[in-house]
């Protein structure tokens, strides 16, 4: 069960950044839902915990050191191309918000120029990238747990002070922007956009797994820890959505509410996870058409760092409400394939 754990931990550290973090996506996916937002919640979290078993068990069964093999394993040559393909607009794609998202950090909190945050952020990952400081991105991806708790933390606070009730609070909820036309659609969106991040990340992890069943277990525990945590953020923004349904980045706007210091905590945290998962998507990307440590690749590492930090002032809110979910669409193929090669269990020597 330990090793299972660590699992379910490094999981629950990859989908976490991108996908969770700041709160708008939560918002945008489920609590614009209002009451409906709940099912989403819930049918998330039986998604996120049987696609995380279904990653983390393939690369086990398959011993992953890479997602290409299993993309083409999973999909054949032509489905496996469009996955691959997927993969890494993704991979770009959310890069960009990543960037747009630290723009709004600094002036959500701080009262500067959103381009000061995004300067700030393209700059750390580029010369993060360039001078290989493992050691940093190490110490950032502690900040995980951290982030739960805070998480936890908040979400009682926020329904222990409600100052009106659900039921009052519910059409001002459904006013707010959404990433989707139905809470049903959204749900499956949300799960196929955070798998799509999540998936060349949890196939290597489940890789390092000798035991499919203690690779698999952690992939699912992982998934459902998630889930609740998604569950504490849609109600900490729900009981509060009259206050935090303008802002950019409503986790901070409640963290900010109970307490200036702690809003500056909170900021640094979810600063230090966008800052994490742009460095990996970066480097991510950047390996995808280049070998790492060429002036070749320093030289892709820069250009794209710098369409990311051109792209992004299209500005957070406006990106995760139309790229988050076009990428999610996408990663449909992506999710169809998992479950098929779940019920051929790819991979699964005959006895």
């Amino acid at each position: 069960m330990k090793r299972s754990l660590k699992i379910a931990s490094a999981f629950i550290g990859i989908i976490v950044g991108a996908g969770f973090a700041s709160g708008q996506e939560i918002l945008q996916y489920f609590t614009s839902f209002g009451y409906w937002g709940i099912a989403g919640v819930i049918l998330s979290a039986i998604l996120f915990a049987y696609l995380g078993k279904v990653l983390t068990g393939l690369g086990s069964r398959l011993q992953t050191v890479s997602h290409e093999e299993v993309v083409f394993r999973i999909g054949g040559r032509i489905l496996g191309r469009i996955i691959d393909y997927t993969l890494i607009i993704t991979l770009f794609g959310i890069l960009v918000v990543m960037v747009a998202g630290a723009g709004s950090i600094f002036s959500q909190q701080f009262g500067l120029s959103p381009v000061t945050g995004r300067i700030t952020i393209t700059v750390l990952i580029i010369a993060t990238i360039m001078l290989n400081v493992k050691k940093v991105i190490a110490i950032i991806g502690s900040i995980t747990p951290f982030l739960i708790v805070m998480v936890v933390g908040i979400a009682a606070y926020s329904l222990a002070t409600m100052d009106a009730s659900f039921s009052e609070l519910n059409p001002v909820a459904k006013e707010q922007l959404s990433a989707g036309p139905h809470w049903l659609i959204a749900a499956i969106n949300y799960v196929s956009l955070a798998i799509a991040l999540t998936t060349a990340m949890a196939l290597v992890l489940g890789g390092a797994e000798k035991d499919e069943k203690v690779a698999a277990r952690g992939g699912m525990i992982g998934g459902l820890v998630f889930g609740v945590l998604i569950l504490l953020s849609y109600l900490a923004i729900f009981s509060k959505v009259d206050v935090v349904g303008t802002a950019d980045l409503p986790m901070l706007r409640l963290a900010d509410n109970i307490s200036p210091v702690l809003g500056v905590v909170m900021a640094i945290v979810i600063f230090s996870m966008i800052y994490n998962t742009a460095v990996s998507l970066l480097l991510s990307f950047s390996a995808r058409f280049t070998t790492m440590g060429t002036k070749q690749f320093k030289i892709f590492v820069i250009i794209s760092g710098l369409a990311a930090f051109g792209l992004s002032f299209a500005g957070f809110t406006q990106l995760v409400n139309w790229l988050y979910p076009a990428i999610g669409y996408l990663g449909l193929l992506l999710v169809g394939a998992l479950i098929l090669a779940d019920v051929r269990k790819v991979g699964k020597t005959k006895k």
